[in-house]
């Protein structure tokens, strides 16, 4: 041990480290040296000073090991190593003192056996040769030693042997009863009591064995002291040099302690009370805070009731939400606030209920203003603050109740309407008449229209108060939105970095603690929050102060446990965690945007809906469909005009009040159609088929046609000079002598036009009825003229040439105009619905048959009157013969009829055909009287007559170059 324990002082010093000399011992080059006496002899008094022994202040001697007093053998055989704790080495300093595992020392080279090589080289032949010598010739001292050894030990072993084995084991106890039954066998003795002569040698006996074991044992013991009695003797010389080193040692230590006491007093203990200090500040200033920022938390809810009375609700929110956060994070566990966030809990719930009925007291008040003269949006900041708080409660069906004060505020419209409108009527008593659709129906067009228009105006308002307001909510969910996609990137940082910060920011700890209590000052929790977050971030610039932050933050957290305020966490509600957010999600906010567009729809529908029901209550009892053409052109473009301005204002293509005009407009067509049909039907009827003259309006009228204005010229006012009927219509130049009947039919049709023209709705249905009414005066006419109805319908003595002319004519004009109708039909239908032009090209076709027909009638006429004629035609004198007179007379009235009514080419082709059928007559009746081309007397009476003939024919207007041709009516000569 003295070898161990000496062994771990090391000596020599340098610069305050102590480190353990190295000898230079050269492995080859120095000779073998026997190691020391292992029991030297007693020391002689001379100890060595202070300075010699192991001091670990002073300098002193370098120690070899030849200074060890106990070699290695001897320490691990120590026989007290069981008792080692019992030490003053081990007692004082630990079983790791003496057991304790050295490092390998730096200074020392590392030997290998490589070193040794050279060495065991050298040594090897020598070993062999004394080994060999050993074994032939051993030492007679070493024989003898072993011998007598021998014989020593074998006698006392021997004897020990017979000492039972129960004595020898580790666990002897008599206490035992067993270990003491199996010493003393009582059984030998007798048990009824009493001492007979052989228990008192039993006894005896017993007493001499045991007594010759305990000598055979002290024989053993004397015999293992006296082996070991030089070592006991130089263990007690080493105690006396051990006691004298223990007293150097102890002085030694004494001196450095009081060295190192006065290093602390100068040292130490000044910068370490300076470190107390500012760690005992640090706390205090936390404790402060704390102090301070419960504070605030206990004044959150009367701020809380204060917001609520003032209708902030976002506010009041952001405030229990900015606590809830504080109580989970920095006052989690205060005993004190165990029960404020459920009452936190618990009053955010009711400011959801009072969220919800202060929307709805809102909407119904922004319903039920008035729409003319208050602003658009009422109360803008508290409709988004509103909105704001019921998006952050996720309260996300508050568009429903709007839905439903938008349906009962459209109701109430009509309503207020009429009854306004009632109120400037007189003769309507609303007492009487109760039910709208009833009063509507009392009231004239002029003061119905009247009201339909304020109508459309209060909804027009009405759609853009909505807009308006669905405006401001819809910016409020963009905002949300925005902020959301903002916050998205921060969320998905790690939580190492969310610490990093706020290592990095020891501003934020300190401002979060005093952030709760601005509140009380008239500050909102996140408006110290953001503060605090750029102070903090004016704080990061700095790099002298984030250091030193850095310190004091490093300070603080290796404050002791018991500087800690918060106690351990008692019945807390759930809560939200740091970070954890109530708001919309982005597929929730989208669908908001969808819900609230179509809210705009909805309010759109809504309005057309109810201007619908207006429109059929007024046309319940058909008065719609009988208005005049202007009365119903200006109602359809003031619901024209609405539903326009409407899909403007909220982008719907409403179809209910265009489908309730159409239908109206269907009804007023059948109508206007039935009304223009049968009046065409009575001047039919009651046409004599006579030229009429023309009043100037009616040319006016086709003047503007042709100038390209399909429509009714507006009335004129009439001038002081009248100006007269003229004897021709003139259309394109040309002169058209008409009836009365078509005159006006030019007119029915501009009206068609012009319906067209105000309501392009029903261009396809006026395109039908307006093709019926051109067809229904074709057959009518025809029936008339050519079918000779009007000798009956009229009271005609006959139909005349003339009336053929004049009905042909008629024809012709409006086969003039059936191509300008077309073509103003085609610009007011769609592509798709070209298909049902072709009813016109029909009626085209019509109207030439017809024409024609007239045409051939005018020449049967005619051929009639040959035939009979010429039938009687006799090749006498006197010349020229009183047939071809009268064919010449019947001739010349035929073209007094026609001239003035027919245009001058279709004249001369009409006497063509006539002229014609005359030759062919005549060449029958001379072929029938067998008058030949001879040259004889009858061919020269025939020639006289032709002559006659052609020369009256051509004696009349516009049949002067008429080319006869009467060679024709000869035949060849036999």
């Amino acid at each position: 041990m003295a070898s161990s324990n000496s062994s771990s002082f090391p000596h020599g010093a340098r610069d305050g480290i102590f480190l353990k000399a190295q000898e230079p011992a050269p492995l080859c080059c120095k000779p073998v040296q026997s190691l020391p006496d292992v029991c030297p002899k007693e020391p002689t008094g001379e100890g060595r000073g202070l300075c010699a022994g192991p001091s670990v202040v002073p300098e002193h001697d370098r120690w070899t090991v030849y200074s060890s007093k106990v070699n290695l053998p001897a320490a691990l055989n120590d026989p007290r190593l069981a008792k080692r704790e019992s030490d003053f080495f081990t007692k004082t300093w630990g079983l790791d003192f003496a057991e304790a595992e050295v490092m390998p020392s730096f200074c020392l080279p590392n030997i290998t056996r490589e070193h040794f090589g050279l060495y065991v080289q050298e040594m090897l032949q020598r070993e062999r040769i004394h080994e060999r010598c050993k074994t032939i010739c051993p030492i007679k001292e070493d024989v003898d030693a072993i011998s007598s050894m021998t014989t020593n030990h074998d006698k006392p072993r021997a004897e020990l042997e017979k000492v039972p084995k129960i004595f020898m084991k580790p666990d002897f106890a008599l206490e035992d009863p067993a270990t003491f039954n199996a010493v003393l066998p009582w059984s030998h003795f007798n048990s009824a009591g009493g001492k007979s002569s052989r228990d008192v040698s039993s006894s005896k006996l017993l007493q001499e064995k045991m007594s010759h074991y305990l000598d055979v044992v002290e024989v053993s013991i004397a015999q293992q002291i006296s082996l070991r009695s030089e070592a006991f003797f130089h263990a007690m010389s080493s105690q006396h040099e051990l006691q004298d080193r223990l007293q150097e040692t102890q002085c030694a230590v004494a001196v450095l302690r009081s060295r190192t006491t006065a290093i602390d007093r100068v040292m130490c203990q000044g910068p370490l009370q300076a470190l107390r200090i500012a760690l005992t500040r640090s706390n205090c200033v936390k404790l402060h805070n704390k102090l301070k920022l419960m504070a605030a938390v206990h004044q959150t809810q009367p701020t809380v009731q204060l917001l609520l009375s003032t209708s902030e609700f976002v506010g009041a929110l952001e405030l229990i939400s900015t606590t809830k956060e504080v109580l989970q994070q920095e006052l989690q566990g205060i005993h004190s606030f165990r029960h404020l966030g459920s009452q936190l809990c618990e009053l955010e719930k009711l400011i959801d209920k009072m969220m919800v009925e202060d929307f709805s007291m809102y909407v119904r008040g922004d319903m039920s203003r008035s729409l003319r003269e208050e602003p658009q949006v009422l109360e803008k900041e508290r409709l988004e603050s509103l909105v704001f708080g019921l998006l952050r409660q996720r309260k996300l069906d508050f568009l429903d109740t709007y839905s439903d004060e938008i349906m009962v505020s459209a109701k109430a419209i009509v309503a207020q309407c009429v009854a306004e409108a009632l109120v400037h009527i007189e003769g309507i008593d609303s007492e009487v008449v109760t039910k709208f659709a009833e009063q509507m129906r009392v009231m004239t067009f002029p003061q119905w229209f009247q009201l339909l228009k304020n109508i459309f105006e209060s909804f027009l308002l009405f759609l853009q108060r909505i807009k308006a307001t669905l405006n401001i909510i819809r910016n409020v969910v963009l905002e949300v939105q925005l902020s959301s996609q903002k916050r998205v990137p921060g969320d998905l940082g790690s939580e190492s970095q969310t610490r990093e910060s706020q290592a990095n920011s020891p501003l934020l700890l300190q401002g979060e603690a005093e952030l709760a209590y601005l509140t009380h000052e008239g500050l909102f929790i996140s408006d110290a929050l953001n503060e605090v977050q750029q102070q903090v971030r004016d704080h990061n610039q700095d790099p002298v102060t984030s250091s030193r932050g850095q310190q004091s933050q490093a300070e603080a957290l290796s404050c002791d446990s018991t500087s800690e305020v918060v106690e351990t966490p008692v019945g807390r509600e759930p809560s939200l965690m740091p970070g954890e957010t109530t708001m919309p999600t982005e597929l929730e906010l989208k669908r908001i945007m969808t819900n609230i567009q179509d809210l705009l729809y909805s309010a759109s529908d809504i309005s057309h809906d109810r201007c619908v029901k207006v429109l059929t209550a007024r046309a319940k009892d058909g008065s719609l469909e009988r208005l005049s053409v202007a009365e119903f052109v200006c109602l359809s473009q003031v619901v024209e005009a609405f539903a326009k301005d409407t899909e403007e204002l909220c982008g719907r293509h409403s179809v209910s009040l265009r489908g309730a005009l159409q239908s109206q407009a269907n009804r007023f067509v059948h109508r206007f159609h039935d009304e223009r049909k049968n009046k065409l039907s009575l001047l039919l009827d009651n046409e004599r088929w006579k030229q009429a003259e023309v009043p100037a309006e009616f040319q006016d009228l086709v003047n503007s046609i042709a100038d390209g204005r399909i429509t009714l010229p507006e009335r004129k006012i009439p001038d002081l000079e009248e100006r007269k009927p003229a004897e021709f219509l003139l259309v394109d130049g040309q002169k058209y002598a008409v009836v009365g009947t078509v005159l006006l039919l030019i007119r029915i049709f501009l009206e068609y036009c012009q319906c067209v023209n105000d309501i392009p709705s029903i261009a396809t249905d006026m395109l039908t009825r307006l093709s019926d009414l051109l067809k229904h005066f074709n057959s009518r006419s025809c029936q008339l003229v050519l079918g000779a109805g009007a000798l009956q319908v009229v009271g005609l003595k006959t139909i005349t040439t003339k009336n053929l002319a004049l009905a042909s004519r008629c024809l012709q004009l409006v086969v003039h105009y059936i191509p300008i109708i077309r073509a103003h039909f085609e610009t007011k239908l769609q592509s798709k619905q070209f298909s049902i032009l072709r009813h016109f090209d029909h009626i085209t076709k019509d109207y030439n048959d017809h024409i024609a027909e007239v045409s051939a009638k005018l020449v049967a006429i005619m051929d009639s009157l040959f035939e009979k004629v010429l039938s009687k035609y006799e090749v006498k004198a006197p010349m020229p013969s009183l047939c071809f007179r009268n064919v010449c007379k019947q001739m010349a009235k035929m073209h007094e009829a026609i001239y003035e009514l027919l245009p001058e080419e279709q004249t001369q082709m009409l006497f063509l055909r006539i002229n014609g059928s005359f030759k062919m007559h005549l060449k029958r009746q001379l072929a029938r009287l067998g008058v030949i081309n001879d040259g004889g007397p009858q061919h020269g009476l025939v020639v006289v007559d032709v002559a006659f003939y052609t020369e009256n024919i051509q004696g009349l207007k516009s049949l002067e170059h008429l080319d006869l041709n009467m060679a024709e009516i000869w035949e060849q000569k036999r």
